[in-house]
C-alpha cells in the first residue's frame, strides 16, 4: 500500500509544481479601449496574450491583470507550441492554474484529430482537455463522440465514457468506456463493447481494436456472430483484414441453421473459408428429432462427436461427392439407390416436337400472306421495298429440313444449338440465294434478286441480318444458359481426426476419421471403424450411417462387413459377415439388414423357453436379418444357402468366424466419454472383464494356442460376461434393465456339459 501511494505522489507532484510555479500573462499587442485604474482592469479590442509557450489572441477581452487572468470574447484563438489550435467563441484563462475554459463552438485541432464540443476545460500544463456535456474527434480513419472524454495532447491518448460510438469505414464501435490513440489507432475497451461490422458483430466487456489494422484483442465475456453462427470463447484473437480468427479456452462455435454446436478449448476461425477449426478437448452436438426421457421428462436426442481435431465448413455442394441412399423394393428386397431428384433451375428454351409442328403451321400460313403481298407490291409502280424484298427471298431459299434458322430470322425463336449448326451450313451466303434462285424458274422476284445482288443491297440486307442474328444469339445463348443451383448452394461439413467418438442413446461408435455433410445427411467413418446399436456391433473398413429427417435411417459397412450380436441374458455371440452390410432402421431400431458377398452367418437358435436348442451356421451370397426386440429374429438365406445345425448339446466350442472382433471396452456410454475419452483404468477393467476368451481364438493380450486339458469355468466365464453385457445395456437403454434381471436366472440351464459318448452329427440344413 505504501509503495502505490508512493507511486501516486512521485506521479502527481511535477505536474503540482507546473501549477505552482506562477507567471504572468503578457499583453503583446493590443488597442486599449478603457482602463480602470483603481482596480487594474483593461478593456481591450484585438488583445494578442502570449503566457510562456502559449498565444492567445481574439477580438475583445477584459484585462484582471492582478488576478493574472482575462476574459476573452469571439474568434479566440489558442496557439501552443505551433502544434495544438483551439477555437471558441468565450474565453476564461487563469495564468495561475494555465486552464482555460472555453464555450460555445470549442474547436481543437492536432496534426491528426479535431476535437469538437460546446465546453472545454484545457490544461496549459499538462495539454489536457476536458469535455463533460459531450464531445467528438475526427481524424482520416475516424470519427468518435462520446458524452465525456479528455484528451491528452503529449500521449494522442483519448478517454471516453458513457455513449461512445467509434465509426470507422470498416465497422461501427459503441462502448460504455474506452480509450482511443489518434496516432496508432488502437481503441481499448473496459466496459460492454459491441463491434458492428459490414456482415458480423463482436461483443466484449474487455480488449482492443486497431481501427486501422483491424487487428484485435479480447478477453472477457466475448461472442462473435455472423448470421447465423457465432463464437464463443474466454479470449479471442481476431485479424479483420486475413479474415483469420483465434479463440482460447471455452469455445463454444454454434450455427443455428443446421442446429450444430462445435466446442473446444482452442480453435481457429477463417472468415473467407467459413471454416472454424477445434483442437484440445474437441467435440460438436448435433440436434435430431429423436427423443430419449431424462427424469421422466421427454428431451431431444443429440448426436455427440469427439476427436482430438474438430474441423466444420460451409463448402459448394457440387464439390462434395455425395453418398446415395439403398431403398427395399415392394417385395421387401433391396433396391437401387435412391438418387436425389434435380429440381429444374431454369425453362428449357428448346420447342417441343408438338410446338414445333405448330408454329410451322403458323409460319407457313404468314409465308402465303406475305407472297401475296409481295406479289401485289411488285405489280405496282412504287419502289421496292428491300425490308419486303428479305423477307419473300427468304421464303424461298430451301433450307435443311433439320435447320431452325428460317424459323429463327422470321418468328424471333432460336434455338442455340440448331442455328449454329445451320450457320456452318451455310458459310457463304450469298452463293446460296443466287443458286437457290437460279434453280427456280425465271419471274419478276428472280429478275428483281438478281439485280439487287449485284446492286449490293442484298449484301448489305444479309450483313445486317447477320449482324442482329449474331446479337439475337449472343444474348440468347447468354439467356439460354441454365443457372445450376448447386453451382452457388453452400452446405455444412464436419470433418473429424484421430481418436472420433460417436454417442447418441440409439447408436454410439468409434473410428480413425469421420466426415459428415448436411447436404446428403450422411456420416461417414474410415480408419478401423466400430458402431454400435443396441445389442449389435459392426466393423468394417468403412462404414456409412444415414440420417433422414434428423432420424437413424440407413446403415451401409463397405468391405469386409462383420456383425456381432449378443442377447442380452446370455454369451452367445450371433455373427454376420460379408462384403457389403446394408441395414435399414425404423424408429431409431435395426429392423432389417442385407448382407450381400460371400455372407456368412452363425445363429444361436432358442426355443420358447429361452433355451439355446442349436447353432445354425450358413454360407450364401445374400443373407437378410429380421430384427425384433433389438435382437435377431431371423436369418434367411436368400441365394444358393449350404449351412450345417449342430445341437447345442453337441457343441464342445463356440462357432467364430474369421474376422470376429468384440470390443465392448471401446464403446462410449456417456457424453462425458465422448468429451474426455475413456480413462485408462477404465478400459483396462473393461479389456479384463469384457474380453472373451475362448478356445482357439486369439485375444488382444494372449496369443493363440490349444485348449487346456482341464477346459476352462464355462459357467463363470457366463456370468461375468452376462453381468457385462446387462451392465453397458443398461447405459444404453434403461428399459433393457428389468427385462436382463428377469431372465438372467435361466443361464445356468445353458450350460451343460459335452456328451463325449457320441460325435458330433451335423446336420445338413434345407434350402430356403
Amino acid at each position: 500500500m505504501q509503495k502505490i501511494r508512493f507511486f501516486i505522489i512521485f506521479f502527481i507532484f511535477p505536474f503540482s509544481l507546473l501549477a505552482q510555479q506562477r507567471t504572468k500573462i503578457i499583453l503583446k499587442d493590443a488597442r486599449i479601449g478603457n482602463t480602470d485604474g483603481k482596480k487594474n482592469i483593461s478593456y481591450l479590442k484585438f488583445p494578442v496574450f502570449s503566457h510562456e509557450n502559449a498565444t492567445l489572441t481574439c477580438d475583445s477581452a477584459v484585462f484582471y491583470q492582478n488576478d493574472n487572468v482575462f476574459e476573452a470574447f469571439k474568434n479566440v484563438h489558442i496557439n501552443q507550441g505551433d502544434t495544438i489550435n483551439i477555437y471558441s467563441d468565450h474565453l476564461t484563462y487563469n495564468g495561475n492554474t494555465k486552464i482555460a475554459h472555453l464555450t460555445s463552438n470549442v474547436r481543437m485541432i492536432d496534426k491528426e484529430s479535431v476535437l469538437t464540443t460546446n465546453v472545454l476545460d484545457y490544461n496549459m500544463a499538462t495539454k489536457v482537455g476536458t469535455y463533460v456535456e459531450g464531445g467528438k474527434i475526427v481524424n482520416k480513419d475516424v470519427t468518435l463522440t462520446s458524452k465525456n472524454g479528455y484528451y491528452f495532447s503529449n500521449s494522442r491518448d483519448s478517454y471516453f465514457r458513457y455513449n461512445v460510438v467509434v465509426v470507422t469505414p470498416q465497422s461501427t464501435i459503441k462502448s460504455d468506456t474506452l480509450r482511443y490513440n489518434t496516432l496508432t489507432n488502437w481503441t481499448y475497451f473496459y466496459g460492454p463493447t459491441n463491434i458492428k461490422g459490414k456482415e458480423d458483430n463482436l461483443y466484449t466487456e474487455n480488449g482492443a481494436y486497431n481501427t486501422k489494422t483491424e487487428y484485435a484483442y479480447f478477453g472477457k465475456k466475448n461472442l462473435y456472430t455472423n448470421g447465423t453462427k457465432s463464437l464463443k470463447g474466454d479470449s479471442l484473437y481476431y485479424d479483420g483484414i486475413a479474415g483469420y480468427g483465434k479463440a482460447v479456452r471455452n469455445i463454444i462455435f454454434k450455427d443455428t441453421a443446421d442446429k450444430t454446436v462445435l466446442y473446444g478449448q482452442l480453435g481457429y476461425y477463417y472468415k473467407i473459408d467459413e471454416r472454424a477449426v477445434v483442437t484440445k478437448n474437441a467435440y460438436v452436438g448435433m440436434g435430431t428429432k429423436d427423443s430419449i426421457t431424462v427424469n421422466n421428462k421427454l428431451l431431444p436426442d443429440t448426436l455427440w462427436l469427439g476427436s482430438d481435431t474438430l474441423e466444420t465448413q460451409m463448402v459448394l455442394q457440387k464439390t462434395l461427392k455425395l453418398i446415395e441412399s439403398p431403398v427395399l423394393k415392394k417385395n421387401n428386397e433391396l433396391g437401387e439407390p435412391e438418387k436425389p431428384q434435380k429440381k429444374n433451375a431454369s425453362k428449357a428454351t428448346a420447342l417441343t416436337p408438338e410446338e414445333l409442328a405448330v408454329s410451322k403451321k403458323l409460319e407457313k400460313k404468314e409465308l402465303k400472306e406475305k407472297e401475296k403481298a409481295d406479289k401485289k407490291n411488285s405489280k405496282s409502280a412504287k419502289p421496292v421495298d428491300p425490308t419486303t424484298v428479305k423477307d419473300s427471298l427468304l421464303a424461298k431459299i430451301p433450307l435443311p429440313k433439320d435447320s431452325l434458322l428460317k424459323d429463327s430470322i422470321l418468328q424471333k425463336k432460336l434455338d442455340v444449338p440448331l442455328i449454329k449448326d445451320s450457320l456452318k451450313l451455310a458459310k457463304d451466303p450469298i452463293k446460296d440465294i443466287k443458286t437457290a434462285v437460279a434453280s427456280k424458274k425465271p419471274d419478276s422476284l428472280s429478275k428483281k434478286a438478281d439485280s439487287l445482288v449485284k446492286s449490293g443491297n442484298v449484301v448489305k440486307k444479309i450483313g445486317a441480318v447477320a449482324k442482329t442474328t449474331d446479337s439475337l444469339l449472343k444474348k440468347n445463348v447468354k439467356d439460354s444458359i441454365p443457372l445450376n443451383p448447386l453451382d452457388t448452394i453452400k452446405t455444412r461439413s464436419i470433418k473429424a481426426y484421430h481418436n472420433v467418438r460417436v454417442y447418441k442413446s440409439n447408436m454410439q461408435a468409434t473410428a480413425d476419421s469421420l466426415f459428415y455433410t448436411s447436404a446428403d445427411s450422411t456420416l461417414r467413418w474410415y480408419g478401423n471403424p466400430i458402431l454400435w446399436s443396441q445389442n449389435s456391433q459392426q466393423t468394417g473398413d468403412t462404414i456409412y450411417l444415414r440420417l433422414k429427417n434428423n432420424k437413424l435411417n440407413t446403415l451401409q459397412v463397405v468391405d469386409n462387413a462383420f456383425q456381432v450380436n449378443v442377447n442380452a441374458d446370455s454369451a452367445r455371440f450371433n455373427q454376420i459377415k460379408g462384403k457389403l452390410i446394408t441395414a435399414f432402421f425404423k424408429d431409431g431400431e435395426l429392423s432389417t439388414m442385407f448382407v450381400d458377398g460371400n455372407a456368412e452367418s452363425v445363429y444361436y437358435n432358442r426355443g420358447n423357453d429361452s433355451v439355446y436348442t442349436d447353432m445354425n451356421q450358413t454360407v450364401s451370397s445374400r443373407i437378410k436379418i429380421i430384427f425384433k426386440n433389438k435382437e435377431i429374429s431371423h436369418i434367411l438365406t436368400i441365394k444358393e444357402p449350404e449351412g450345417i445345425r449342430v445341437p447345442i448339446t453337441e457343441l464342445k466350442e463356440d462357432v467364430l468366424l474369421t474376422g470376429f472382433t468384440w470390443k465392448p471396452e471401446l464403446r462410449p456410454l456417456s457424453k462425458k466419454e465422448v468429451i474426455s475419452g475413456k480413462t485408462k483404468h477404465a478400459v483396462s477393467k473393461k479389456q479384463t472383464a469384457g474380453t472373451v476368451k475362448k478356445p482357439g481364438v486369439p485375444t488382444s493380450k494372449t496369443p493363440a494356442k490349444t485348449p487346456d486339458k482341464k477346459g476352462i469355468n464355462k459357467k463363470e466365464l457366463v456370468k461375468d460376461v452376462s453381468k457385462e453385457v446387462i451392465k453397458a445395456a443398461s447405459k444404453i437403454d434403461s428399459t433393457t434393465i428389468d427385462s436382463a434381471k428377469a431372465v438372467i436366472a435361466p443361464i445356468k440351464d445353458l450350460i451343460t456339459k459335452p456328451d463325449t459318448s457320441k460325435k458330433a452329427r451335423p446336420v445338413p440344413l434345407k434350402k430356403q
